[in-house]
């Protein structure tokens, strides 16, 4: 006699990845199962021909015309920016920071303004399907807490740290604050928010960037975070991200650290968990070290567009050895979608003089698995493997008439509809969202 386990059984077209000999390999199941436990994790994946006995009797939600996919996975997105997409700074990077980014952040410390811009953000990571982020936070207190209360609200998986810095022009003075401040706020939030939830939030420390302190508090920095990285806390800044020109930002950084390279000045906050935004005009030395320590790069395509920050090295990078994921860069990103974020990666590297066309595995797992392996946390999510946590995503093509037109003369079930699905999808394609195996809902309804 078979015993029914307690679960609610998906029935739609599932699309994941699984590592390769060659890179990631997509799978598809046309016609698929995916049987969710009540304990919010994956019983089974597999065609719905072979959907086990024990689950026969459960609750069937049909998406039959539709897709399930893994939950998306944003590896570099800014809260406090939740409202700065599509913002003119008129020029690149330093710019853009002074005249847009500086005062918009200063907004924050309004507490009823963070719970506003918590709430947003969390509304917004919900209607693309991003179920996991790591979240550049804001300089102040009160915003965090608005924000890992909304995730937790929300029941979204939020890593996130506030924002370290201490150095920066006049329009970033309400951001500042002195080294010791800035540790002991580091070290409340950390002892406050790491591991709540059951694990989804967790904590990260977080300098805006190399020249946004000096290298005596970097240094104190990087020893704090060796007190707390045994405990799982994630590292996550910028790196080498937009001019490498004498007068650039690398040079910048090469004279305050007196250092040969960028990477040098984050010295201590190498290894797992770590995380380094952008890496668009790195060496090979600096891809090597990165391999080794197991840190990853945050591919933010959209955003270094936006910027004229140029286009990160595809073949250097993969053939380092470093994990690539993607990152939207909301707000310089002005993409919350990561599909769309891994649409223009197909684009810029294939216009880009190495010239490579990502297929549609790739794109999609650097939207999901990759994105899980950059955050260590890929034996639980990033992919539809029986044992993980149902973290996922529904695609329903008839909510978006331009995505179901396309996809009709694909073929179902093929690798070109997988391509087309990542290519031409949009947020209102989205039909919901689950974090272990809870619908993600608006915490008002």
């Amino acid at each position: 006699m078979v015993t029914p386990v307690p679960a609610t059984v998906f029935r739609a077209q599932l699309v994941d990845t699984v590592p390769g000999p060659r890179g990631p390999a997509l799978r598809i199941e046309a016609d698929g199962a995916l049987a969710v436990r009540a304990d919010g994790t994956i019983g089974f994946r597999g065609a719905w021909a072979d959907l086990p006995a024990e689950y026969g009797a459960a609750p069937v939600v049909d998406h039959r015309d539709g897709f399930v996919l893994p939950g998306f996975v944003d590896t570099h997105v800014h809260f406090p920016q939740v409202f700065s997409t599509g913002a003119y700074g008129g020029g690149r990077l330093l710019t853009w920071l002074e005249r847009c980014i500086f005062p918009a952040e200063a907004r924050l410390a309004d507490p009823a303004f963070a719970d506003i811009a918590a709430d947003a953000f969390c509304a917004r990571r919900a209607a693309a399907g991003t179920t996991t982020a790591l979240v550049f936070g804001s300089a102040f207190p009160g915003a965090q807490k608005a924000l890992y209360t909304q995730s937790l609200a929300w029941g979204l998986r939020t890593i996130s740290g506030r924002g370290v810095q201490t150095l920066g022009p006049a329009a970033a003075a309400p951001l500042l604050t002195d080294i010791d401040t800035a540790l002991g706020l580091c070290r409340d939030e950390i002892g406050e928010w790491h591991g709540a939830g059951d694990g989804l939030v967790r904590s990260a420390v977080v300098p805006r960037f190399a020249l946004s302190l000096a290298p005596a508090e970097m240094r104190r920095l990087a020893d704090f975070y060796d007190e707390v990285r045994g405990d799982g806390v994630y590292f996550h800044s910028h790196l080498s991200e937009n001019d490498s020109g004498p007068d650039g930002e690398v040079a910048a950084v090469r004279r305050a650290y007196g250092t040969t390279n960028y990477l040098d000045a984050y010295a201590g906050f190498l290894g797992r968990r770590s995380v380094f935004a952008h890496a668009v005009h790195c060496d090979d030395g600096e891809l090597s070290a990165l391999a080794a320590a197991g840190s990853s790069i945050a591919h933010c395509p959209v955003s270094q567009l936006f910027l004229g920050s140029g286009t990160m090295p595809w073949r250097r990078t993969i053939d380092a050895g470093v994990t690539v994921a993607l990152g939207t860069d909301v707000g310089a990103g002005d993409e919350w979608l990561l599909p769309r974020v891994a649409n223009t990666a197909y684009k810029v590297h294939l216009s880009d003089r190495d010239s490579v066309a990502l297929d549609a595995a790739t794109l999609l797992d650097l939207c999901t698995l990759a994105g899980a392996r950059a955050l260590d946390l890929d034996d639980r999510i990033g992919n539809l493997e029986a044992g993980k946590e149902a973290d996922f995503v529904v695609v329903d093509p008839h909510r978006s008439p331009g995505l179901r037109a396309s996809l009709e003369h694909c073929g179902s079930g093929s690798e070109a509809a997988v391509f087309t699905l990542l290519m031409t999808m949009r947020e209102d394609a989205v039909a919901s969202t689950y974090v272990r195996g809870r619908q993600v809902l608006s915490p008002a309804l």
